[in-house]
């Protein structure tokens, strides 16, 4: 099944870094929202953002699969959408890291869909954009 959302970042840092960022409950506070993040599979925890008047603010999820350093994944359920997100950690040859990002699952529903997949991109990529900073 082909991914809704592909997105690739990369960072001038080390693969330890970068595993840390997506494992660490205060890390991850800074550069998502906050958080009861444990790296276990099978814990279930809350991203917390600011609530707003269409949005609660919550996002529940359960960590699926953890292959330290190279990979994590989890459920991700929000606004009445489940989906499920995969982070990839790849060293490259130029002393940079690639972070992947894959997210999948979003309904079928056309209209719907369309916006929660560009409001996933928009959301992901001002949040790596946190996490470039942190990681500096």
């Amino acid at each position: 099944m082909k991914p809704d959302v592909s997105l690739d970042f990369t960072f001038a840092t080390t693969v330890e870094k970068v595993w840390n960022a997506l494992t660490d409950s205060n890390v991850l506070a800074q550069w998502i929202w906050s958080n009861d993040f444990k790296a276990e599979v099978g814990h279930k925890f809350q991203f917390r953002a600011e609530p707003s008047e269409w949005w609660d603010g919550i996002v529940d999820c359960e960590v699926l699969t953890i292959d330290e350093p190279n990979s994590i994944s989890y459920t991700w359920a929000s606004a009445g959408e489940t989906t499920t997100v995969v982070w990839t950690i790849t060293k490259e040859a130029n002393n940079t890291v690639r972070l992947r990002l894959d997210q999948s699952g979003f309904s079928e529903a056309t209209k719907a869909r369309e916006g929660a997949i560009e409001g996933a991109k928009y959301g992901w990529t001002s949040m790596a954009d946190k996490l470039k900073t942190i990681l500096a």
